[in-house]
């Protein structure tokens, strides 16, 4: 073995919302998955994988179906910081809408909802998960992600990366539409000029360059570019010594087609000028 530590990423959260879709875009990566696993068994996995020449990188997929075992993973996760292990812990989520959606369509009960509804489930599911969501190293919220989103969020988050390094996923949307729940920064472009009272570029989206230039050229926006990246250049070391190397910027305006749009693109790109690999996603675009 090297002095290399063994990565562990536990992949968690609400049912419905997309495990298995980041399980399988993890073992694409080259971790080693194990499915469903007791959390009282975790540790000892945990103790195989560390004296296995092979294994590096472990993904561990844990849901409420391990019954009351789940309870037991508090105590297995505070168990594996005596080891040498470093572990990062992946939270899938979606709207309620988009979960119930989701289980209509597959005509499958919620494992938590007995003989009540399945919004009952998904409520006593969201409580018992509470405090695990609030650890995560990465929250992704996969109500609007098809599965080739959500493949290459946990791409992003996940690929193989020597030195550590922060990575980023730059999200623009639309206040109208709801802040996205997986954001770690929100920015508000509302205090721009809006294109959308432009008839010549309302019918346009921040992806062209005409609406690009009105929003980028405003001086507004030029200081906003200038402290903004100040900001986010001081809070990069600081998170990657509290081990956060994945961060999700919203950028907002009211309908997620001009202001956000055309900054979180340029937002994105001076990420990537320093080095950050960087992820765009345009929620709302469309929507329109």
């Amino acid at each position: 073995m090297t002095d290399r530590p063994l990565e562990v990423a536990l992949v968690t959260g609400m049912s419905g919302a997309g495990r298995s879709t980041a399980a399988r875009a993890l073992e694409d990566l080259g971790w080693f998955v194990m499915d469903n696993l007791p959390p009282s068994l975790l540790a000892q996995a945990i103790e195989i994988a560390t004296t296995t020449n092979d294994l590096d990188r472990v993904a561990v997929v844990v849901d409420v179906r391990s019954g009351s075992m789940f309870k037991a993973l508090a105590a297995a996760l505070d168990d594996l910081e005596s080891k040498k292990v470093l572990l990062r812990t992946l939270f899938l989520e979606a709207s309620d809408e988009s979960l119930v959606r989701r289980f209509e369509s597959s005509r499958r009960p919620h494992p938590l909802q007995g003989e009540s509804r399945i919004v009952d489930g998904l409520q006593a599911e969201r409580i018992l998960l509470g405090e695990l969501r609030a650890e995560a190293d990465v929250v992704v919220d996969t109500s609007h992600l098809n599965v080739h989103d959500l493949r290459r969020k946990v791409e992003a988050a996940f690929a193989p990366e020597t030195p550590a390094e922060l990575r980023a996923t730059v999200l623009s949307f639309g206040f109208k539409y709801g802040i996205p729940v997986d954001a770690d920064l929100v920015a508000d472009m509302r205090f721009l000029d809006n294109p959308h009272w432009n008839p010549d570029l309302r019918a346009l989206s921040g992806l062209d360059a005409a609406v690009a230039d009105v929003v980028l050229e405003n001086p507004a926006a030029q200081e906003f570019f200038r402290i903004y990246e100040e900001l986010l250049n001081t809070m990069r070391p600081g998170y990657l010594s509290e081990g956060k190397r994945y961060v999700t910027i919203a950028i907002g305006c009211t309908g997620g087609k001009h202001r956000s749009v055309a900054t979180a693109v340029e937002i994105a790109r001076r990420l990537r000028a320093t080095g950050i690999q960087t992820l765009v996603v345009h929620r709302d675009l469309g929507k329109e």
